[in-house]
Parts: structure tokens; C-alpha cells; sequence
């Protein structure tokens, strides 16, 4: 079943369900960008695989979406010479890519879970998912949430953006767990509007 299901999934964006999966036709010459900085001519690995942004997913290595390039055109952008001045970024910084090749990523059984139970009464905690991510899942949170044991101080209801439902939200004591309708892993950059405002009620202790 577990074959089938990615045998039949493997063309989807992962973190994105919904979205088009822009597989950009990019040679390994067209992954490597250029730049100079302060005189310097620098190389940097343009954008990044779904196999290079999560590597421990080992589930969608095989399938043809992982090898699909994404943010080639942010990595471009984030490596101008004036763009890191912007950001005042030191000349002697390497150049920036998405994903590291120096990291190494392992896998762990309590993932950030314990984390919660830490900061639990000490600082406000929330947590948002974008409902069409498949790899980082609502469904798949809110089951890690369920298992705190924390009592529901807020049931499950929608949130709304100029009338519109924006996602459904729901608060533990100590946790506000908030979905974002129709976008993916990258909520912000999708649902712009939507995360700004749920971002700034959250920061400034407002419902919404």
C-alpha cells in the first residue's frame, strides 16, 4: 500500500500538495551561480532538491519530485552584492544556498516535541501548519499535540481574512496550534496577507 501510494504521489510537490512542482530544466553547469563581492568572484549552489532540503525524508528520495530545483531564482537574488549590503552581511561571509552540505541530519524518535514541555509556562507558544504540506502534516501535528495531554482551552474553530476563512485554529493551555488554508510548507510566501495577520494578533496577545 505504501508503494502504491507513492508510486501514485511521486509527481507531487511534497511540500506543497496543491502546487505546480516547477522542475526547472537546470544542468549540474546551471546549479552552480556566480557572483563578486567586494571584488571577489564567488561560485554558490543554486536553489535546492526536495532530496537536498529534507534528506532524512527517505520516503520521497526515489520519486521524481525530489529531484525537481526550487528558489534558484531566490538564491540568485539572496547572493547580489547589493542585496547583502542590504542585509549587512560582512564581505568575508560565504556566499549564501539553501540547503548545507556541511550539515549533517539524523533522525529523531521525539523529533521538537520535548521542547513544548519545556517552554510550557514560561513563554506563549504557537505553532501553525500550512494544511497542503505532505511533509510536515496538519493531520500529523495535530496528533503529536493530542499526545501533550494539555486540556483544550479554545475548541477547534475557523479564522478569517476579509470574511474569508484563512484556516481553523485551535488552543491548548500553553500551546495555539493555527492552520493555513491552501498552502503548503511555505505559508508565508503563499498566504501573505492571511500569516501577517496571524503573526501580528498572536505577538500583540489579540484573538483572530
Amino acid at each position: 500500500m505504501a508503494k502504491r501510494m507513492m508510486d501514485l504521489s511521486g509527481q507531487l510537490n511534497w511540500y506543497d500538495l496543491y502546487r505546480h512542482n516547477y522542475d526547472l530544466p537546470l544542468t549540474p553547469a546551471d546549479r552552480m551561480g556566480e557572483t563578486v563581492i567586494n571584488g571577489e568572484r564567488r561560485t554558490y549552489k543554486r536553489g535546492m532538491t526536495m532530496a537536498e532540503y529534507t534528506p532524512f525524508a527517505t520516503n520521497i528520495l526515489d520519486s521524481p519530485s525530489a529531484q525537481a530545483v526550487n528558489g534558484d531564482f531566490l538564491t540568485d537574488y539572496m547572493n547580489r552584492e547589493d542585496v547583502r549590503a542590504a542585509f549587512n552581511i560582512p564581505s568575508d561571509v560565504q556566499t549564501w544556498e539553501q540547503c548545507s552540505e556541511t550539515l549533517d541530519y539524523h533522525v529523531q524518535d521525539e523529533a521538537s516535541m520535548w521542547i513544548y514541555r519545556v517552554l510550557q509556562g514560561k513563554t506563549r507558544l504557537m505553532f501553525y501548519s500550512g494544511d497542503t504540506d505532505g511533509a510536515i502534516t496538519t493531520y500529523g501535528s495535530k496528533g503529536w499535540m493530542k499526545e501533550l495531554g494539555w486540556p483544550i482551552v479554545d475548541a477547534w474553530r475557523p479564522w478569517y481574512t476579509n470574511g474569508q476563512v484563512s484556516g481553523y485554529t485551535e488552543t491548548y493551555d500553553g500551546l495555539q496550534f493555527v492552520t493555513i488554508k491552501g498552502v503548503g510548507h511555505m505559508a508565508p510566501q503563499w498566504a501573505r496577507l492571511p500569516v501577517t495577520n496571524m503573526i501580528s494578533a498572536f505577538v500583540h496577545g489579540e484573538d483572530f
